[in-house]
């Protein structure tokens, strides 16, 4: 940006023929024909104005980001120190935090620089994660609704009993599930999965657990204590299930005297199930529980209540080898919350799970969500009714080819405690959400579109995913995919316009985001007849009710004003004040008088000369829109006749 404050004139002049005489004539006709036009540098009226004292939050970060998106740190710094000096920090955009670290460590401020730095990530880290999960419970009412009804036939199993039943997985049609029945131990709990109930396996054939009950104890696993979550491999020969902390018939202890739960591994040899062995990740302190299979059986995912959480049981994953084991990973805060996360079930790339620490329909409710590519998942949603109620409904579990399915659920009308019901989807849980993002970058004066603009689109921690520098319908284009809930900054750049951000979250739902970044031209043409109130983009030049006093907000307005006259000594121009239709005729011209006369006096006791200016109140004359008296208008289209105009007379 070039300094110093520069003035074109542009003199349009028609010359016919050859005598310099009529040279002359032709030129002050066109001076008279033409009006001759200038131009004030917007960044340097707005340092002029901030140098006479006038300055307000909005006016700082325009100074900073002037000479911040033309790499000027030194200048930069100044007014990003003043803008974290002198204004709350909570009221400034998370952007200026990472501007400004960004500033100082290019003046060599290396320890500042860490320091906003580290602030940027931590807030910028928190708007991430909120605009991903914490979406507003209308939202998340919207989409149980949407989610709701694609169930049918639900229907209690034959095989349930007045005690525990719960649990469901289906290999080569056996039905493998939880249950309480022949242990006459009647759990009085509501959540008997969490150990406070002595349960078995059980399977029984897939086709007849809706019609009889006819199921087998699984006697090779069964301890004195519990059993339950049993999941078979595609080849049949290894079973993952959760079992009280049994190891080799001694029962072990945490550091409170409290038995856990573990995952343990068998293997089926001559039709029994033995080699039972604990996995290596299991811990005495703490519980870990109900396994299930990625669809390559490579990635094994249970719940835990072990350090390292978010809630009071999360989701957590680890890599299976053969007999090996990786270390466990946290599912993360996306799937995770400060409540229980507990049942996962894997099937075509999708986790299903349970969950209380969510907005849902009451207890624990199933949520899913897509296991993307990169092991990183998408919104997760509450899959609505039938299956989800105002009662507890967990272990879920659905074939993806026949879409029939088994839920658990204690609510009522049941045979008892936890019972486990059938059920048939209708059509498919929409877990994809797609979304696009159209960019137009636009003029600010004349509203036309900027097709070649340069154009940069960032993450919410300003890594760059792609610049574009041509606009072709409907957007520029980055090649990139767009993430629902994702937060991204755009950066606008044309000579001749000040470069403008702007960040933009996405919504959590499928659809097209547009956003558009308006330029501001850097220099702004004047000319007689143009109103500096519009040219400027002042803001309203409020009066308090029934005053004209200048208050300290139109100040700052007027000074931009006072700028503008004192770059141009020349300049003169009519004040016009107008208010609404609202009071008498006589009351709004003379309050309107008194308030132009007001501001004429606040630019002349600061230096104008009184010849450069006259003034005039309009009351209610010169309304811009229908709002006359008796006419029924709301508070913004009175507020639009209750303006100020700053017209120029002469240059």
């Amino acid at each position: 940006m070039k300094k110093g404050l520069s003035v074109i004139a542009l003199v349009f002049s028609l010359f016919l023929g050859n005598t310099s005489s009529f040279a002359q004539a032709g030129l002050n006709t066109a001076e008279k024909r033409y009006d001759r036009w200038a131009y004030m540098d917007a960044i340097k009226m707005y340092e002029k104005v901030f140098n006479r004292g006038f300055s307000n939050q909005q006016l700082v970060e325009k100074l900073g980001n002037a000479y911040y998106f033309n790499a000027r740190y030194s200048e930069a710094q100044k007014y990003y120190q003043k803008l974290f000096s002198e204004y709350n920090s909570s009221d400034v955009s998370t952007e200026y935090l990472y501007r400004y670290a960004h500033t100082l460590q290019n003046v060599g401020d290396e320890k500042e620089a860490k320091k906003y730095y580290d602030a940027f990530v931590k807030k910028a880290g928190s708007e991430a994660q909120i605009s991903k999960i914490r979406k507003n419970e209308e939202s998340l009412q919207k989409q149980i609704k949407e989610n709701s009804g694609r169930i049918s036939n639900i229907a209690n199993l034959a095989i349930n009993t007045p005690y525990a039943d719960y649990g469901s997985f289906v290999n080569n049609e056996t039905f493998y599930y939880t249950s309480a029945r022949d242990t006459g131990n009647f759990a009085k709990k509501r959540h008997t999965w969490t150990g406070d109930a002595f349960t078995n396996l059980y399977e029984a054939n897939v086709n007849e657990v809706g019609e009889q009950d006819n199921v087998n104890l699984i006697k090779s696993v069964k301890t004195r204590l519990n059993e339950s979550s049993a999941i078979i491999t595609k080849d049949r020969q290894t079973m993952y299930f959760t079992r009280n902390n049994i190891v080799k018939g001694k029962r072990r202890y945490d550091a409170n005297k409290n038995t856990k739960l573990k995952i343990f591994r068998a293997e089926l040899i001559d039709g029994k199930w033995a080699n039972i062995t604990e996995l290596p990740f299991n811990s005495d302190q703490f519980n870990t529980t109900h396994p299930t299979l990625s669809a390559d059986e490579r990635t094994l995912y249970f719940s835990s209540d072990r350090p390292n959480g978010f809630g009071e049981a999360d989701l957590w994953k680890v890599t299976v080898n053969g007999d090996q084991y990786g270390t466990p990973e946290n599912l993360g805060e996306g799937i995770n919350t400060e409540g229980r996360e507990t049942f996962p079930f894997v099937v075509n790339n999708e986790l299903y799970f349970s969950s209380n620490g969510r907005v849902g329909l009451g207890g624990l409710d199933v949520f899913a969500a897509n296991i993307k590519d990169n092991e990183t998942f998408g919104e997760v949603q509450n899959i609505g009714t039938p299956i989800n109620s105002e009662f507890d409904d967990f272990a879920y579990y659905i074939d993806g080819n026949t879409k029939n399915g088994f839920f658990s659920s204690n609510r009522d009308g049941g045979k008892g405690n936890d019972d486990i019901y059938s059920f048939t989807e209708l059509r498919p849980l929409v877990l994809d959400c797609n979304q696009q993002l159209h960019v137009k970058v636009r003029d600010a004066k004349t509203g036309e579109l900027i097709s070649d603009a340069k154009v940069t689109l960032a993450d919410g921690f300003y890594n760059v995913n792609g610049t574009s520098y041509i606009y072709v319908a409907p957007t520029y284009n980055f090649n990139h995919g767009y993430e629902c809930g994702d937060i991204y900054h755009i950066k606008a750049e044309k000579e001749g316009y000040v470069t403008q951000e702007i960040k933009v979250t996405l919504p959590n739902e499928s659809g097209i985001t547009e956003a558009e970044i308006i330029l501001e031209p850097a220099k702004i043409p004047l000319k007689p007849g143009d109103d500096l109130f519009k040219a400027l983009n002042l803001n309203p030049i409020y009066f308090d009710l029934d005053k004209y006093y200048i208050r300290p907000d139109a100040a700052l307005e007027l000074a931009k004003v006072y700028a503008v006259l004192e770059e141009y000594p020349t300049m003169k121009i009519d004040i016009r004040s107008h208010t609404d239709s609202r009071q008498t005729h006589k009351y709004n011209e003379t309050l309107s008088s008194n308030r132009a006369k007001s501001t004429a006096e606040w630019l002349i006791s600061n230096g104008i000369n009184r010849n450069r200016l006259t003034w005039k109140g309009y009351g209610e004359t010169q309304l811009v829109n229908g709002c006359a008296d008796g006419v029924d208008c709301s508070e913004a289209e009175h507020q639009m006749n209750r303006r100020s105009e700053f017209i120029i007379v002469e240059m």
